[in-house]
């Protein structure tokens, strides 16, 4: 098995092969079943930001380490701010809930803004506690 999984995420991207795709490289790198569903939720969240919001598609990529698996989701139109990702969800709501969704079920996230573009780093340990 290849330790890295690339992905590109145009606009019209089928979320579907995209969660397949993560499910089997995550299941073959040693990551228990209940955090792979974890990882491929927030995955799933952060990639339908990019399609919904980015506007211009991006770039998954997947590597697994000794430890856990980082998932870097490069969003090529996107604005995303570290203020969105402490945003606290509102009461009842009926969207807007990926970003809080992805850092509750990561070990670790991360956000940069390489050439203009946003990233996150989404970080799962291969087995462990579920985050926060």
């Amino acid at each position: 098995m290849s330790d890295l999984l690339e992905l590109s995420l145009p606009t019209g991207t089928d979320l579907a092969a995209v969660r397949s795709a993560l499910r089997d490289h995550a299941l073959t790198s040693g990551m228990t079943a209940r955090r792979v569903e974890l990882l491929v939720l927030a995955v799933n969240e952060a990639v339908t930001n990019v399609l919904d919001h980015g506007g211009e598609g991006g770039r998954l990529v997947a590597r697994a380490g000794d430890r856990g698996m980082v998932v870097e989701i490069l969003d090529e139109g996107g604005t995303l701010l570290p203020e969105h990702l402490r945003r606290l969800p509102a009461p009842n709501p009926t969207r807007g809930m990926g970003l809080f969704i992805i850092r509750s079920v990561c070990d670790r996230v991360d956000l940069d803004h390489p050439g203009g573009h946003s990233r996150l780093r989404l970080y799962m340990d291969y087995a462990g506690p579920i985050a926060h």
